[in-house]
């Protein structure tokens, strides 16, 4: 998966993605929740600390640049449990 930056306002809310050289503004309320992962498939042990077991996903719906007349496409992000950041996970459209 590659990772992306995610940048936020002052709150904390998602205001763009940096993802292959381009900004992603988001233009929709952001949406997340938490899924249990199969830790078995990639590790031979449970993994130690909070959340071992869990994935943040954040599902957000950009248009390329500040361009509002542009189409939004819906990003699927996966926090990176090791270095915190965030992973892109799947596109829905396929334009990111």
């Amino acid at each position: 998966m590659e990772h992306v930056e995610v940048r936020t306002d002052n709150s904390g809310r998602p205001t763009a993605v940096l993802s292959r050289g381009g900004e992603w503004s988001v233009g929709a309320e952001p949406v997340r929740w938490f899924e249990r992962i199969n830790w078995w498939e990639t590790s031979r042990r449970m993994p130690k600390g909070n959340s071992g077991v869990d994935v943040e996903v954040l599902q957000l719906q950009v248009r390329l640049g500040n361009n509002s007349k542009s189409a939004l496409t819906t990003l699927y992000l996966e926090r990176d449990g090791a270095g915190g950041g965030w992973r892109l996970r799947e596109t829905a459209a396929g334009a990111a």
